[in-house]
């Protein structure tokens, strides 16, 4: 009855997506977490059709979906889509907003379910609970801001609370610009347009030109500097100390105290890190990977832990992740047996065979076996395999789990891993399975007790870890499978400090017996943590990593290598592969592997298309 229930509620919502999109062809899946394309709209598992709060939340979601199918032209957006992370989400959290306020004009039961998802939302990033500016993200806060001037009744209280911290600052800021988007709401272009000039009316953070740009980089930066001449103040931050960062910030927040020092910081971030696509940024290390590893902080380790899966979830969630994990194998099975075939194939086939003969006991050696005719007095000969070096690895890999990772990334990651993990096992080889995050959004308990301590400056990391152990290295796949379901788990994944997390999973290779000892992360970008990023500078986390991936690459046994998801890698890992959709993760981490075990060594990679 549950069953049947379930299906005709599923039926019903993709007949209503089909309806709003205004494409009854259109393909609508469930539970597959991939993205939705011009194919495709893809929707979240349903397992529960009586808990009213959350079919309308699903049904808000659906219609998101089907909104953006139908109000959004892909090549329009991505015409005008900035090239910088943050310039990126402030951009796209205007985008859904001109979306959501298009469906709720013209469909009133629409609206209320909208409203239902972004309730839910707002809960689960815990508005409720800011405190300050850097509690809440500013494209978070433009959204809340544009929502508000539209109507003060969409906005939950708990979004109200949060915006208040920007309020004052956003109204001097932003101006008539608000204004000028909800006047075109209708008019992709021009939305898209003005939301741009308002990314760079915040000036928060520069904003990037359009990706379609091919100019020569040396000429483009002369016409750059002619054109704007507040370029080169731009470009002397960039090559500041962290002293004279310092003293700016304090300029800064004397001359408009509305402006946090955290902000200032982020907006040190893009200008010293980002750059456009088509220049790839250039690393300046001035001082010794030791140094730069000393100098890293900590403000407390007290709450930071390493858990394993099993001990982190009850049994039977694990087990109901783990079928949810299966569902999604199964549409791949032809693929995942031809990728683990091929590995093995070209695995095994790197083992030179050698055998020793004519010992007492083994395997029958069939090719001495015309001695027992010629001579019956002969003994039956017996041929044994000798060891190979090959078969003498632990390979281990290593999962951002940060919730930029959310939906199919994470899902093909944890498929990726079940495959390899039964692949190599089979052909003799070790693996552990590896996942970072932390334990809390925006800091835990180290920031807590950072401001009960009168917020000393330079504290260094400021949030509490939390790695986790899916498989052990000596642990059979069989008796682990289930762990890694605990990637699907809602609420899993949130920040990512990819330094320590390096230097954990290498520390456990180098404890191991192995000869040969193979590390492979999996990630979708740069290190991430507001609360560390807010009141250190802003290329802390990012100057760690690179400390501790230049250790590891120059002064270690293990060998290091990289698997992007999205995001270009290859400026932080000399031995790194960007995929820039998660379906080749599969493949691509199958080919890097096989090269590992080549009598060469890694070759760097272009970036697929």
């Amino acid at each position: 009855m549950k069953e049947d229930t379930l299906d005709t509620f599923k039926r019903a919502l993709s007949s209503t997506v089909k309806a709003i999109a205004e494409d009854k062809e259109i393909e609508v899946i469930f539970g597959n977490n991939s993205t939705s394309s011009e194919e495709k709209i893809i929707l979240p598992e349903i397992n529960n059709v009586f808990d009213l709060d959350n079919i309308a939340s699903i049904r808000g979601a659906a219609d998101n979906e089907a909104l953006i199918y139908k109000y959004r032209n892909n090549d329009t957006y991505s015409e005008f889509l900035p090239n910088k992370e943050k310039n990126k989400k402030i951009y796209e959290s205007l985008e859904n907003t001109r979306i959501q306020i298009l469906g709720s004009k013209y469909m009133r039961g629409v609206k209320s379910n909208l409203l239902s998802l972004y309730e839910k939302n707002c809960n689960e990033k815990n508005y409720s609970n800011v405190t300050s500016q850097s509690d809440l993200e500013i494209e978070h806060a433009l959204e809340i801001y544009l929502k508000k001037k539209i109507d003060t009744n969409i906005v939950p209280k708990s979004a109200s609370h949060a915006l208040s911290y920007w309020s004052k600052w956003l109204d001097s800021k932003v101006g008539t610009s608000i204004d000028d988007l909800l006047e075109n709401v209708d008019n992709q272009e021009k939305f898209a347009k003005l939301a741009n000039k308002l990314i760079s009316d915040l000036k928060l953070y520069d904003t990037n030109e359009n990706k379609d740009e091919s100019e020569d980089d040396n000429k483009g930066q002369q016409t750059e500097e002619l054109d704007n001449p507040d370029i080169d103040e731009t470009e002397s931050q960039s090559s500041m100390s962290d002293d004279d960062m310092e003293n700016t910030e304090e300029e800064v927040q004397s001359e408009e105290s509305e402006l946090p020092v955290d902000e200032n910081n982020e907006e040190m971030q893009d200008l010293e890190d980002d750059g456009s696509e088509n220049v790839k940024p250039q690393y300046k290390e001035s001082k010794s990977v030791e140094t730069i590893l000393s100098e890293y902080m900590v403000y407390s380790n007290k709450y930071d832990e390493i858990i394993t899966a099993q001990d982190l979830c009850e049994d039977e969630e694990l087990n109901r992740l783990r079928k949810y994990l299966d569902q999604q194998l199964k549409s791949f099975q032809t693929i995942i047996s031809r990728l683990a075939n091929r590995l093995q194939r070209k695995l095994l086939a790197k083992q030179n065979r050698s055998w020793e003969f004519n010992i007492e006991e083994g395997l029958l050696d069939t090719s001495r076996l015309t001695r027992v005719i010629t001579d019956p007095f002969y003994s039956l000969s017996f041929k044994k395999e000798k060891d190979t070096d090959f078969k003498d690895t632990v390979v281990s890999l290593l999962i951002d789990n940060s919730g930029s990772m959310r939906g199919r990334p994470i899902t093909v990651a944890a498929m990726s891993a079940d495959i390899l993990a039964r692949t190599l096992e089979k052909c003799g080889v070790k693996v552990e399975i590896l996942g970072f995050t932390t334990k809390a959004w925006k800091g835990g308990k180290s920031r807590e007790s950072w401001m009960q301590n009168n917020k000393p400056p330079s504290p260094g990391r400021l949030n509490d870890l939390r790695h986790i152990i899916y498989k052990a290295a000596d642990e059979p796949w069989r008796r682990s499978k289930k762990n890694l379901g605990l990637m699907m788990r809602e609420g899993l994944l949130k920040e990512n400090i990819d330094g320590e997390a390096l230097l954990w999973a290498h520390k456990r290779l180098q404890n191991r017996y192995e000869a040969r000892k193979i590390l492979m992360v999996i990630s979708d970008g740069a290190p991430v943590d507001d609360s560390t990023l807010s009141v250190n500078s802003g290329n802390y986390l990012e100057k760690h990593l690179r400390g501790a991936i230049n250790w590891i690459e120059n002064k270690s046994d293990v060998q290091l290598l990289a698997v992007g998801i999205g995001h270009d890698v290859t400026r932080y890992y000399k031995k790194a592969v960007t995929i820039v959709d998660a379906e080749q993760l599969a493949d691509v981490m199958t080919e890097q592997l096989v090269d590992l075990f080549e009598e060469f060594p890694l070759k760097k990679r272009d970036i697929l298309n």
